[in-house]
């Protein structure tokens, strides 16, 4: 009887996974990244898996945060004061973590995830996945950031993790911290692995 309580509890948590997504709040961008986002996030929902997202109505965000919503899944929108002042606060969160800046919205973002991916996305994704790997390399926490390579976006960003690591600028292997995936079913497989 233990035996099956313990299967029970572990599924239920590999149920109730929570997944961190970092991406784009722009619109003006190639729509094949919003089709395959919504892909995503059908697959979020399918799984009965938690979105953890920054909380905007804009762009990938919006699109993510929209299909798990209407998916039927839990949607958490960590949202900083100048976003909700701004009125750009999506509809579509089931949840709303109110936070002051960016810097507090990582923090809760990887404080309520379980893995993160990074979707394409500027500045403010690429430093969402540099904070989150370096707090990894040094022992803040054990989650991994999966680069979500669409199209190749992130082509250039992993060259240059490779150049880094060959000069010696990176402790380690980064890809123990930073995964990569191409495709969904690529992507899967690392957020299963990862729970």
């Amino acid at each position: 009887m233990g035996a099956f309580i313990v299967f029970c509890v572990f599924i239920a948590t590999f149920a109730d996974m929570k997944i961190g997504v970092f991406c784009s709040a722009n619109e003006r961008i190639d729509p094949d990244f919003f089709e395959m986002t919504k892909e995503l996030g059908e697959w979020i929902a399918s799984e009965d898996h938690t979105l953890v997202f920054g909380g905007t109505d804009m762009g990938l965000m919006e699109c993510i945060a929209k299909t798990v919503h209407k998916g039927g899944a839990q949607v958490y929108g960590v949202v900083p004061t100048m976003v909700e002042q701004r009125g750009r606060v999506s509809d579509y969160n089931d949840v709303e973590i109110r936070c002051e800046n960016l810097s507090d919205r990582k923090d809760l973002m990887l404080m309520h995830s379980d893995v993160l991916i990074a979707l394409p996305g500027g500045i403010g994704t690429l430093d969402e996945i540099f904070t989150i790997a370096a707090s990894h390399t040094i022992g803040y926490h054990r989650k991994k950031i999966v680069l979500y390579n669409m199209k190749g976006f992130w082509d250039k960003l992993i060259a240059l993790l490779e150049d880094l690591q060959e000069k010696g600028f990176i402790r380690g292997n980064y890809q123990d911290y930073i995964a990569v995936a191409n495709n969904l079913e690529e992507l899967k497989k690392i957020v299963n692995e990862n729970i």
